[in-house]
Parts: C-alpha cells; structure tokens; sequence
C-alpha cells in the first residue's frame, strides 16, 4: 500500500480560522494589557519584559504541538478535513488570577507597607499559574475516565450554555450597540458560513469581515482606540523566572490561594475535556491523555517564563472546522501572537483595530458550538441539553446583575458594599439573585452534572442518576459548586476550610443528597407506564 500523501500545512480556510482565532486571542491580550496595567499596577518593564513573552511561550507550546497533532491524524487516517484543536489563554482563569489572587496579594502587600506590591502580586500570580499546570497535566491521566462516564450531551450542553451566553449574547449586546459595523459585518459572516457562499477573487470571509469592519469603524469614529502609542517595536525574548517562582512558592502564596488554584485547575482540565468531546463530535477524534498533558505543560511554562495566566485548549472547533481550518491556523495563530508579545506591538494594533471589526466572526462561533449541543446527540436527549444550557445562562445574568450594581455605585468607594442585603431587594422584585449567585459558582460542574442526571433518567439508569447526584451533594459539601460570600464589590467563589466548618455549603449538599436518595429508592417507588428507552428505536 502507497504511504499517505502529507498534508498541506496552511490551507485556504487556515485563513479564515486564524482571523478568528487570533481575534479571539488578541481580545484576551487585551484583557491583560488593560487588567495588569489599570488594575494591578505592572509596569511596563514587568508586563511586556516577563508576563507578555510568557505569554508567548505558552502559545507556541500548545498550538504548534497540536497543529503537528492535526496533521499526523490527517496523514494516518487519509483524511483532508482534520481540523487541530483550537488553544489559548483561558478567559475565566484570568479573571479568577487577577481578582482573587493578584488584587488581593497586592492589596495584602500595600497594608504591610511592601514598596512594591505589584511584584509581589506578580508572584502570586506566577503561583496560582503553576498550580493550575500541574493540576491540568495530573488530570491528563484521569480524564478519560470522565469522558467514558459522562454522556455526550453533559459534555457538550456545558460549552454551549458559555457559547450561547458569554460569547453569543455578549457580543450580541455589542452588535445592536454599534448596528452598522455590527450587522454589516455579521451579513458578511452570515453570506459565507451559514450561506457557504464565497466572495470573488477567493477573498476569505473573515478577512472581509474584519477590514470592513475596521474601514467602518474609523468612519464612525470607533478607531483610532485612544491616543497613538509612542515608540516602535523592541524585541524582548523570554527570560526564565524560576527564582522568583521558587520564592512565592516558598512564601505566602503557596497555601494562602488554594481556594482559588484548586477549582480552577479542576475547571480546565473539564472544560479541555468537553473541548476534546466537541472536537469528537464535529469528526476529529484526538487522543485524550497527551491533549490534556501538553495543555497543563503550556500552563507550567507560561509561569516558568512569567506568565500568571494559564492556557486552555479551547471552545470552538466546530466553528474553526466548519471555516475550513484545518493544521495551519494554529501554526499561524503560534507565530502571530510571538511577534505580537515579543515585540511589545499589541498597544499598537489595540489602537488601530477595534474589537468590534471582528466581533461577528465570534459571535458565529457562538451559536455554531450552540447547534452543536442539539445535533451531535440523540433526539430525545434534547432536554438534557436544554437543562445543562441554564447554569452557563445564570452565570452570565449573574454577571450581568453584578455589572449592573456596580454602575449604580456598588462596590465603588463611598457606595453601599455588595452584601446579603442584596437579596430581599431583588426578592421584591420577584428576582432570587441568591440562586444566580449560588449557580455562578462552578456553574461549568453543575452543568455537566444536572445534563447527565436527564441523560440517565431519560434512559431508565437510575442509579447511575444517583451517583451524579451524590456526586454533586459531595462537590457542594466541599465547596466546589455554588459556596459563595460577598466582598465590598463582588460575589465571588468560597471554597475554604471555614466554608466548610461553618455549614455554608449544607443547604446545596443536602439538596443533591436527597435528590441522589429519590433517584435510587425510584425502583421501589414507581412503576413504568411506557417501554424502557431501551426498547426504543435508535434516532
């Protein structure tokens, strides 16, 4: 037999999935430019000298390892149409760093009087970055275990309620706030990926969209963001921190963000897994364990090299297969971003190219992992999906209620703090903001857990329906999902020993516990009044 032909490395639709990817990625560059500048204090020689060629390093590991993945499988299998798993910064760790481990080591260092606490929340970061690493790479070697026990529409109903919220709604909101590079943009993103229609002279459809979308932009006065950033590029390579890496380590931050470190750490190697499922479902089956390994591996080196934010493979495939992506956009997507990081050049391209040029491309990707859920599982599985759908949904209205208090003056100095008082006001207006605030907190495991229990109910398991309960019970008991306190501006996560020991976490565990007991004691409760979805004929 002839040997396989070897793959193309960059294809047309490589080109369509690295503007969207890229977007993505840049948006999360973005974040940290704005986040460790405005909010923790970098300086410039500490962000773009060590936390941007972290950042680096940690883009190249991942997505050139799995651009060589993708056409390995595509050379093995014969086939044309593998698409590599899509891998960057993870959005809700970095938030989680910034807020919960950053901000308060700062301001930690500011009351004992350090003269720099920018550094020493620097650290902090470098700490909870490493534990997260080491946490995803241990999960490599269990996760597929998981992803044995979970049903398809638990792993993936998870990622659609993000997709359908955080991103789709999100940029929905953007879309209608600036309607004409908004709508024109999305028409062209909906012409040639909902249409597959193509534009002459091979045009790619995301390019369009994106230089439309910036030629509007400047028009309507969106662009320029800002004033023109002074000076040119200046190449800084990555510098090992291994030094200041052991000293946190050897410091405070080593215990005192567990609380912090060991949800999030969990939460990415699930959320990789629902990824790898989602990759699965669109055709493109890659072997769970070395994934998972590589993925906490770009995590362990970005701290290595100064990074705070850790990677994640992540949400998206089916949208960047279905562009016509391929090995090439996430080779593309590594060399991009190391000569953005490296060079100190993000500032500039802030300036000159507003989110909004491309933000449609992003929004498609939301509600084709949103279609996903519904297609890529049995028909009568649909409810399952529908219920893991509105953890991810209260998670975003939670943020929103959250994001809407703090315009009113909550949180700010001289307002009224974030505090249980909260609820009865929001309890007039027949509003429980106590339970969105209690399913904000690990939102991604209640999701996955309340989808398999229909799953199992749906198909007569119901001790397999108990067992995710109790699991749950256990998770809640522990603090995992849904243990929450108020901090002067926020409603954040409380996993600690004091959660525990006060019986915070009781109301939820019991709950679930009792659930678990109604499920398995069903056997001699009920009886079936229809044939076992067994017997059922197969969709």
């Amino acid at each position: 037999m002839s040997a396989q032909p070897a793959p193309r490395a960059v294809v047309r639709g490589d080109i369509d999935g690295f503007f969207g990817l890229a977007l993505d990625n840049l948006v999360q560059l973005l974040l940290i430019d704005g986040l460790c500048r405005h909010v923790l204090g970098f300086s410039d020689e500490l962000l773009y000298g060590h936390v941007m060629p972290g950042v680096a390093v940690s883009l190249v590991v991942g997505n050139v390892y799995y651009a060589r993945l993708a056409m390995r499988l595509s050379k093995e299998s014969g086939r044309d149409d593998i698409c590599a798993l899509p891998y960057g910064i993870n959005t809700i760790s970095l938030f989680a760093f910034v807020f919960l481990v950053m901000l308060p080591a700062k301001l930690a260092a500011e009351n004992a009087g350090v003269p720099d606490s920018s550094v020493v929340a620097w650290q902090a970061g470098l700490v909870a970055c490493f534990g997260s690493g080491l946490i995803e790479f241990g999960g490599a070697f269990v996760a597929e275990r998981l992803r044995s026990i979970a049903p398809r529409a638990a792993l993936l109903s998870t990622l659609a309620g993000i997709a359908l919220s955080f991103i789709s709604l999100g940029f929905l909101f953007r879309t209608y706030a600036h309607p004409v590079v908004g709508l024109v943009t999305l028409g062209v993103v909906m012409l040639t990926y909902f249409g597959k229609l193509r534009f002459k002279g091979g045009l790619p459809g995301g390019l369009v969209a994106v230089c439309l979308g910036t030629a509007i932009a400047w028009i309507q006065g969106l662009a320029p963001v800002g004033a023109l950033p002074e000076g040119g590029p200046v190449l800084r390579l990555p510098i090992p921190v291994v030094g200041d890496l052991l000293s946190a380590l050897t410091g405070p931050h080593g215990l005192a963000y567990l609380g912090v470190i060991v949800p999030m750490g969990v939460f990415n190697v699930v959320g990789s897994l629902q990824n790898i499922e989602s990759a699965e479902a669109a055709g493109d089956s890659y072997e769970t364990a070395p994934c998972l390994a590589v993925n906490g591996m770009g995590t362990v080196a970005a701290s290595l090299f100064g990074s705070c934010f850790p990677t994640t493979i992540y949400i998206g495939h089916p949208g960047w297969k279905a562009m016509g992506a391929r090995a090439g956009y996430s080779t593309l997507n590594a060399a991009f971003f190391s000569v953005i990081a490296l060079s100190g050049t993000l500032a500039h391209i802030a300036w000159a190219v507003p989110v909004e040029a491309g933000m449609a491309v992003v929004l498609w990707i939301g509600l084709v992992i949103t279609a996903q859920a519904f297609e890529a599982v049995p028909r009568k599985h649909a409810p399952a999906v529908v219920l893991g759908l509105l953890p991810g949904v209260a998670a975003w209205g939670a943020l929103m209620a959250k994001n809407g208090l703090r315009a009113g003056g909550y949180g700010s100095p001289g307002g009224p703090p974030f505090s249980d008082e909260l609820i009865s006001a929001f309890q007039r207006s027949d509003t429980f903001i106590t339970g969105a605030f209690a399913l904000e907190q690990g939102f991604i495991f209640t999701a996955m857990i309340l989808s398999a229990i229909t799953v199992c109910i749906i198909e007569r398991q119901l001790d397999s329906a108990a067992y995710w309960a109790w699991a749950a019970s256990a998770l809640a008991a522990l603090g995992f999902i849904h243990a929450h306190r108020y901090t002067p501006g926020d409603v954040v996560m409380s996993w600690d020993l004091n959660t525990i020991t006060a019986g915070a976490t009781l109301p939820w565990a019991w709950g679930y516990a009792l659930m678990g007991a109604v499920f398995f004691s069903a056997r001699w409760l009920t009886v079936s009044d229809e044939p076992s979805a067994a017997d059922d004929p197969p969709d």
